[in-house]
């Protein structure tokens, strides 16, 4: 009977490793700091079961493939409605053809080994990750240290470069407009699961103009989006089965704000009249959305280039900074206008309309933060 072949998972278990460090071992990278116990280990273990790298991977250890990837840490339904892409891959695709090199896209599901098979084939010459979770373990590991990969997004103890936006300052800003406004009860619906640090950064943003003005954050006005307009629907249809009022939302993305406006409309209420609404991304529709979304500028161009050429020189060996943040701006549209006691509507309740917990992120700490004026 045929025995399946060993793979660089078993001999990682067997060695009590990660994969990783197998691929490190078995590939001879004498650039990373490994023991040589460890590294007589994993030899051991590839011998007893019988594994041998791939040559072609080995053949490319010198970084001649000429590509450097893109890794969409979501599931590819998630990726599909990602408005913000476009512009993104654009500004890495601009600074990777400038310098000799072509892009590799890759979507991965969640889950802390879903890109270890890419960067150990070395079909790449150098990664840069978007969407990085709290529960990452890859890229905390001091042995992936020495890869070329820059991380687009922040993730605490991370052990690579990483380029993001100031998501914290920037959430702070859309919710300090609302309550400009006069807003007192606002509402949040995250941009996507919590375990994305984007997301737990931007309900710490939330929170922090709450305090700043002297409101209470009320855990039953905060419900979670997933990426999508759809969860934005159900999202806005729980915060409206919870019964308590509120005049306002911070939806932390446009895409997933479009589904909570729909439902809003569906129970009667009108955007700006009724419920103020701010997004988050400024995605290039947001200004023809009805009613032309309020929402928070993220420069993708900028960021997309800013991580492919920080990537672009870790792969030629240059010294890199280990934290780029790039600002956001408020833009100031139709769907948000001052509170008016008294004029508003009673927030309905659904009939049927299901309900859950409302959600409760642990803190992420406070950001250290730089804002931009507004328009």
């Amino acid at each position: 009977m045929r025995q399946d072949r060993a793979t660089s998972k078993d001999v990682a278990r067997l060695a009590g490793v990660s994969r990783t460090t197998v691929s490190f071992v078995l590939n001879e990278r004498q650039d990373v700091l490994i023991s040589e116990a460890t590294r007589r280990r994993v030899r051991a273990a590839a011998i007893e079961l019988g594994y041998h790298p791939h040559e072609p991977a080995r053949q490319l250890a010198g970084g001649a493939s000429r590509t450097l990837g893109l890794v969409m840490h979501q599931a590819p339904e998630q990726v599909a409605v990602d408005a913000l892409l476009a512009e993104t891959l654009r500004g890495l695709a601009t600074v990777a053809r400038g310098s000799g090199f072509r892009v590799l896209v890759e979507t991965m599901a969640p889950g802390p080994d879903g890109y270890t098979d890419l960067l150990q084939s070395r079909q790449v010459d150098g990664l840069v990750i978007s969407g990085p979770r709290a529960d990452d373990v890859v890229l905390r590991d001091p042995a992936s240290a020495a890869l070329p990969i820059v991380l687009q997004g922040t993730l605490s103890e991370a052990v690579v470069p990483s380029v993001d936006v100031d998501n914290h300052a920037g959430a702070r800003d859309a919710v300090e407009h609302l309550i400009s406004l006069g807003h007192r009860q606002v509402a949040c619906i995250t941009n996507a699961p919590l375990a994305y640090t984007a997301a737990a950064d931007r309900v710490e943003g939330y929170r922090a103009a709450l305090r700043e003005a002297g409101l209470t954050a009320d855990a039953t006005l905060l419900a979670e989006g997933d990426f999508d307009a759809a969860s934005g629907h159900r999202a806005m249809a729980q915060l409206l089965a919870r019964g308590r009022h509120f005049s306002a939302v911070f939806v932390a993305s446009d895409t997933v704000a479009v589904g909570a406006i729909a439902a809003l409309r569906q129970a009667g209420l009108e955007v700006p009249g009724d419920v103020s609404v701010v997004g988050f991304d400024d995605v290039p529709l947001a200004a023809f959305f009805d009613p032309p979304l309020t929402t928070i500028h993220l420069p993708a161009f900028e960021l997309g280039a800013t991580a492919g050429q920080v990537l672009v020189d870790r792969v030629r060996g240059g010294a890199v900074a280990s934290q780029t943040t790039l600002a956001t701006t408020l833009v100031v549209r139709a769907s948000t206008s001052p509170y008016r006691a008294g004029t508003r509507r009673p927030i309905p309740t659904p009939q049927g309309a299901p309900e859950v917990p409302a959600a409760s992120p642990t803190a992420h700490g406070d950001a250290r933060s730089r804002r931009d004026g507004r328009p």
